[in-house]
């Protein structure tokens, strides 16, 4: 049995998508809402919350391998107890920041979950992906109103990843031979500044978008809403002042994982262009 934590998210939808199309069975999601979950036919929908642990013993039941989501919950309990459930094998979603930036208030809380899984005695695989297309997710409802958007650090180009990109990462890693033990860097194929992500999605809305470089100060507001005030000070720290060679290298290893070459933004744009209509 593999389980799947965060199977409503970015990564977790793409990942149950994935892994039924290659046979792979049998599947539990964990979803808060199991009655209401719309997941491919053949997942077992299993109602639980990684901040509740006490909702976790079910789910865990006769589960080998996991795609663990970290920080939304205690992270030394969850993983003690799925060590105790008989899980052999962990592919945990961590952040490229853990080596680029590993002052980072956020980096250095997602290297404290990487080390406890390391000690905990399962075997695990941990990815640690770059910028997420889906960020740009953000801009969504003010591209919408035909308002302007308005960005900091504009000219900075990030390897942004497609989410399904990580999937297929954690797919191959969870079903296939000599990916225990190893730490994965993860990055889309070119870099993408925020500028030519608004003009990528402008491009295929047929209009303009009208674009405003602003401040750090500016910015921060709108994005600790979206991401929070430590995760937003850390992407403000990432793609501004702090920013440096090892986050903007390019990297080749989803196409040496999964055999096939990492997904471009316009990709991830064209497949959601719907909610920026």
């Amino acid at each position: 049995m593999i389980l799947v934590t965060g199977a409503t998210g970015n990564i977790g939808r793409s990942l149950l998508k994935e892994l039924r199309a290659f046979g792979t069975e049998p599947i539990r999601a964990l979803t808060r809402d199991a009655a209401g979950a719309a997941f491919p036919d053949g997942v077992e929908a299993v109602r639980g919350d990684l901040a509740d642990i006490s909702t976790l013993t079910a789910a865990l039941d006769g589960v080998r391998s996991m795609f663990l989501v970290p920080r939304l919950g205690p992270d030394a309990e969850i993983i003690d107890l799925a060590r105790r459930a008989g899980v052999e094998h962990v592919v945990l979603v961590s952040s490229i920041t853990v080596q680029t930036h590993p002052h980072l208030g956020p980096a250095a809380e997602n290297a404290a979950v990487e080390k406890l899984l390391e000690a905990s005695g399962m075997d695990w695989t941990i990815l640690r992906p770059t910028q997420f297309a889906s960020n740009a997710l953000m801009w969504a409802s003010t591209i919408r109103s035909g308002q302007p958007v308005r960005v900091p650090y504009a000219a900075t180009g990030l390897p942004t990843i497609h989410p399904a990109d990580i999937a297929s990462v954690v797919r191959v890693a969870l079903t296939e031979p000599g990916h225990r033990g190893q730490r994965y860097a993860l990055t889309g194929p070119a870099p993408v500044s925020a500028r030519h992500q608004v003009a990528t999605i402008a491009g295929l809305l047929d209009r303009d978008i009208e674009f405003t470089e602003i401040t750090r100060e500016d910015a921060r507001p709108d994005m600790v809403a979206v991401f929070g005030e430590d995760a937003a000070d850390a992407v403000l720290d990432v793609t501004g002042g702090d920013v440096n060679d090892a986050l903007l290298r390019v990297r080749d290893t989803v196409a040496r994982v999964t055999g096939s070459e990492a997904r471009t933004f316009a990709q991830w744009a064209q497949e959601n262009i719907d909610a920026f209509r």
